[in-house]
């Protein structure tokens, strides 16, 4: 029987996908459920799985794009699988009747014809200077018979200034994924069509440091392995922000303002594929260990490839960090259709002043991106600081002066 293998929908509202990468060759032998291709949509990269076991024939090439529904491959279930090991005996040839050779008298040897050159062919002499000169025959003309290039003109020759020589120059053009090309229109939407405006505060991590230093190995022992990151500690200075200051946790649609009662926090992850903005639900509600045990479990999911359209299907504020790739200040973009976004950097030892005295501590700038239409300056200074308030006085607002039981140790 053959087996005819449709698209299937990665979500309700993705209507088309592309073939990234075909994991079988036409003509294989399948198992049922074996992976066989990697299928993008404009949301995740997916594993498309075979339905049953077969030889498989495929329908669509690398590259690809094909409507969900539409056939990509066949899969002829009759067919038995190939022995791996079983040789194949070879009948054995029969000797072709010897015959004998037949002596021909040697043949004159052909006249050389007379050396001919193609315009633009250096002489010895000439092409030993332009090697030192670093020229390329091509870019001169030559003065001697047939368009030679004589040791004159190789004297004679100047390099181009500002044209590069000897070096690599090839280009490759590669077709974009799916994936990409929507995240490109989405971040070129979010350019154009928000009045995004973005403001700055420092942290000094002091505070958190001294806290992650005497808890952090406790914290990993008691929860299987899961360890007490930054991540946690921003997450629930967000939260406790986006309560105080609740237009940055709202987002615009079309002439109405939808406010959200929770706090569904994407978080910014890098994968294989590019940038992936899983969501951590419900985040006011979730502890510290709640929090670093999902943000671990959706990085692993998008490092490994295994992220789906639900893990990333809504969010109501982003956070991203610049830091762990060295960024030291930016100006994070808006994830639509989200109002703000929250943008850490590297932590960097600053001289600042303390109680009228210059010391040193760690320091982090912050970034808060947001969409001017719906928040103004007031609620996104307020909201940053409020960050910056709970990051610098940590015990008290947010482990309300109980670090081993907001630890769970």
């Amino acid at each position: 029987m053959i087996l005819e293998m449709k698209v299937p929908s990665p979500g309700e509202s993705i209507k088309e996908v592309e073939i990234a990468t075909w994991l079988v060759k036409d003509g294989d032998y399948v198992e049922k459920d074996q992976a066989i291709a990697e299928v993008d949509s404009d949301k995740a990269t997916l594993e498309l799985p075979a339905e049953a076991s077969g030889i498989i024939t495929l329908k669509a090439e690398e590259g690809d794009a094909v409507a969900v529904g539409a056939v990509v491959c066949h899969i002829d279930t009759d067919a038995a699988k190939p022995a791996g090991d079983a040789a194949v005996a070879e009948a054995p040839k029969a000797e072709a009747p010897k015959t004998e050779a037949k002596v021909e008298a040697p043949k004159a040897a052909p006249v050389a014809p007379a050396a001919t050159y193609a315009a633009g062919t250096p002489s010895p002499a000439a092409r030993k200077i332009l090697e030192e000169k670093n020229i390329t025959p091509a870019s001169l003309s030559g003065t001697g018979k047939d368009g030679r290039i004589t040791k004159d003109d190789a004297v004679n020759a100047v390099p181009s200034m500002g044209t590069p020589t000897g070096g690599s120059r090839g280009t490759e053009r590669t077709k974009l994924s799916m994936l990409r090309r929507k995240v490109a229109e989405r971040l070129v939407a979010a350019k154009n069509e928000t009045a995004m405006l973005t403001t700055f505060n420092e942290v000094n991590m002091t505070p958190i440091n001294l806290i992650r230093n005497e808890y952090k190995d406790a914290f990993k022992a008691k929860h299987g392995g899961v360890g007490l990151g930054y991540m946690s500690f921003f997450t629930k200075a967000v939260t406790r922000a986006l309560k105080l200051f609740p237009d940055v946790n709202s987002m615009m649609d079309g002439d109405h303002k939808i406010a959200f009662d929770f706090c569904d926090i994407s978080i910014a992850v890098s994968g294989p594929k590019g940038l992936m903005v899983p969501v951590v639900r419900n985040a006011e509600n979730l502890t510290f260990r709640g929090v670093e045990a999902d943000i671990k479990r959706l990085a692993i999911k998008a490092r490994d490839g295994q992220i789906t359209v639900d893990d990333m299907t809504g969010g109501t504020f982003t956070i991203t960090n610049g830091g762990v790739f060295g960024s030291m200040l930016s100006t994070p973009i808006i994830n639509p259709p989200q109002s703000g976004i929250l943008g850490m950097h590297n932590i960097i030892e600053r001289p600042i002043a303390v109680n009228g005295k210059v010391e040193i501590h760690p320091m982090m700038y912050v970034a808060l991106s947001y969409d001017h239409r719906i928040i103004d300056g007031r609620e996104s200074v307020g909201f940053l600081v409020a960050v910056k308030e709970a990051l610098e006085n940590p015990m008290e607002l947010l482990l309300d002066n109980n670090p081993k039981k907001a630890f769970e140790l």
